[in-house]
């Protein structure tokens, strides 16, 4: 054990000037270093049949007490038969590791936003983008994923939101969105858990939820429109064509190649061939990602000859104020009778 040299008080330590390495007493090995401006503690030992030097920190951060106090935490390690080197390395490695796995309920929800919107279509990024900001972050977003249980979640899928009868839980009041939050919310805690980030079973997995939930078909009933008689659509075909405007041709072209409302609201120029009187509609614009070759029909032919063409934009139905047609837009030309 090294030589325990003379127990200098702070005031005199304080005094010591010049370059050095200088022992300060009261615990062996305990030195003060001065290299220029800087002043810090060191501790020297025997550690292993080996001589080992430590940094303490600096003196403007330690307090010569509390610099003695350490080193003797270190005599105690070595006389444990542990090296304090090795311990505070591991220490270091456990308090960095510690950091990396505290994260946010919202971080978590960015980093696997990012690691999937290559494979998601601009409707469901969209959802994405738009749903958690304004239903989860403001409850859960900044706090730990690892600390995200069953209760919060519910918290984030009950809150309240205002209808038109008043204020209602989001499960009651808009159950499609609410749940495909809950989905949202499965998928991120899914992720951190995938990531080390957090561990158990996951709190907005349904199979727990449905506890204490009223499943979606009990508080959503799904309204149909009604169908249109099959001997009316020649009248009704007749009304459409007399009204004016890109909406009334959307609708009627939808008709006439039996296709959803979306694609045809996409639609693109270089899609159609009207030599071949062909439409095919890429696989991204597919519900099912696949490729889709649509007959045309002499009216329907006749119907996209008449449409005007404007030079930069290649929308078969262009939007006047927007990038294409809403759905309400083909809705409101259906003639009132029906």
């Amino acid at each position: 054990m090294p030589k325990v040299a003379k127990e200098l008080t702070a005031l005199a330590v304080a005094k010591i000037k010049g370059d050095g390495l200088y022992a300060v007493g009261g615990v062996p090995g305990l030195y003060l270093q001065i290299i220029g401006n800087s002043r810090s503690w060191i501790f020297r030992a025997i550690i292993g049949g080996r001589r080992k030097k430590m940094g303490l920190g600096s003196c403007a951060r330690l307090s010569l007490a509390e610099a003695r106090e350490k080193a003797r935490e270190f005599h105690k390690q070595i006389g444990d038969g542990l090296n304090p080197v090795d311990e505070r390395r591991a220490a270091k490695y456990k308090a960095g590791l510690k950091a990396a796995k505290t994260k946010t309920f919202r971080e978590c929800a960015e980093a696997f936003t990012m690691a999937n919107r290559a494979g998601w279509k601009k409707k469901t990024a969209k959802r994405w983008e738009n749903s958690l900001p304004h239903y989860c972050f403001k409850i859960i977003g900044g706090l730990s994923v690892a600390d995200i249980d069953a209760g919060l979640v519910l918290e984030v899928l009950q809150q309240p939101v205002a209808t038109n009868d008043g204020i209602r839980p989001l499960w009651e009041a808009r159950t499609v969105t609410a749940s495909k939050l809950r989905g949202m919310i499965e998928s991120v805690l899914q992720w951190a858990k995938v990531h080390g980030l957090r561990e158990g079973e996951n709190p907005a997995d349904w199979k727990i939820l449905k506890f204490t939930l009223p499943s979606k078909s009990k508080v959503h009933k799904e309204k149909s429109y009604p169908a249109l008689p099959y001997s009316e659509i020649g009248a009704f075909m007749a009304e459409l064509r007399g009204r004016e405007g890109i909406p009334a041709r959307a609708l009627e072209f939808a008709i006439l190649t039996a296709v959803r409302s979306g694609e045809v609201r996409g639609a693109k120029w270089e899609e159609i061939d009207l030599a071949a009187r062909v439409w095919t509609i890429p696989a991204e614009r597919m519900k099912k990602e696949k490729e889709h070759r649509v007959p045309l029909s002499d009216a329907a032919v006749k119907l996209v000859e008449s449409l005007p063409r404007h030079e930069g934009d290649n929308r078969v139905f262009p939007a006047e104020k927007a990038a294409e047609l809403s759905d309400m837009a083909l809705l409101l030309v259906i003639p009132l009778h029906v």
